[in-house]
């Protein structure tokens, strides 16, 4: 009953604050759907205001409901409020923020010409020879400015990386980043894309930044194998798994990898928070020590 009565409040309370109520159709003309979040779906659009063509994402409302009610009593930020206080090069850059005629939410953010990391990965981009070491350090920057402005991002995967045509790493998507205070890390909250979620995670145990930093250990593992470091989670069964038995050795899939590289690989990918890279500075730190050209 608690989930059901926190989603009732919801949709039944005052509004959340003095948004700027938006009729979509007439504001933006939309060009093409450009892809869909867990909890949103996004455009490629024209913005009738400015005369630019944007990137509009427009959040289902009764999915980001029930993820409010995951914190009940706390003021979690609107995602929108969360991307415009997110200023830096490696972060998507976020025009404007408000409430459809629906009550949905709308963020408006730039359009960036480029693919997913995932993209990359999966398709064993030539893009990625000689530039794996330079995209994972942007995206160790983008997560160190996120947790010096006091948030956890929560979702850090190759799906919320883009990558620019001029190789430039925009980290999108912060749909279940949540303030870093204590109230936000306590145990239960057992979101985010399941192959990235760390141990502490699934185990619902009190958590920390180092959850992003798991995340990013399993984006690195799979940029450089062009592989997940556990069998792929299809189930909790296979998603327990992962806490029972080390991560597969890079060298696995890769025979030829440098052992100096194997060795950072399953460093960022300990079960253990204290073993693993204790912040994305010493993670970008360990980077210089890897050879050059990947």
């Amino acid at each position: 009953m608690g989930v059901f009565t926190n989603l009732k409040k919801l949709f039944s309370g005052k509004p959340k604050s003095k948004l700027p109520i938006v009729d979509v159709s007439k504001r933006f003309e939309l060009l093409g759907r450009t892809g869909q979040g867990s909890m949103s779906k996004v455009w490629r659009a024209r913005d009738r205001n400015i005369g630019r063509v944007i990137c509009l994402k427009v959040l289902d409302k009764l999915k980001t409901a029930k993820f409010a009610a995951r914190f009940p009593g706390l003021n979690r930020p609107l995602e929108g409020a969360i991307c415009s206080a997110l200023r830096h090069k490696n972060i998507v850059q976020t025009h404007e923020y408000g409430l459809t005629k629906l009550g949905e939410e709308f963020i408006s953010m730039e359009l960036i010409d480029g693919m997913g990391l995932n993209f990359l990965i999966e398709t064993r981009s030539p893009h990625l020879v000689g530039k794996r070491v330079e995209l994972l350090r942007q995206i160790a920057d983008g997560i160190e400015y996120i947790h010096q402005q006091g948030y956890l991002h929560r979702d850090i995967c190759p799906r919320n990386v883009m990558v620019t045509q001029e190789g430039l790493v925009k980290m999108i998507d912060f749909g279940l980043t949540v303030p870093y205070r204590p109230e936000f890390c306590r145990p239960g909250n057992r979101t985010g894309t399941p192959n990235y979620l760390a141990p502490e995670i699934i185990k619902r145990i009190s958590t920390d930044h180092r959850v992003d930093l798991f995340a990013l250990g399993v984006t690195a593992y799979e940029l450089f194998t062009g592989e997940l470091p556990w069998e792929k989670a299809l189930s909790m069964q296979t998603l327990q798994s992962h806490l029972n038995s080390p991560g597969k050795d890079p060298r696995d899939f890769v025979r030829d990898l440098d052992d100096s590289i194997a060795t950072f690989l399953i460093k960022s990918i300990e079960r253990e928070p204290r073993d693993r890279f204790q912040s994305a500075g010493e993670f970008r730190d360990a980077l210089k020590e890897l050879p050059e050209g990947l």
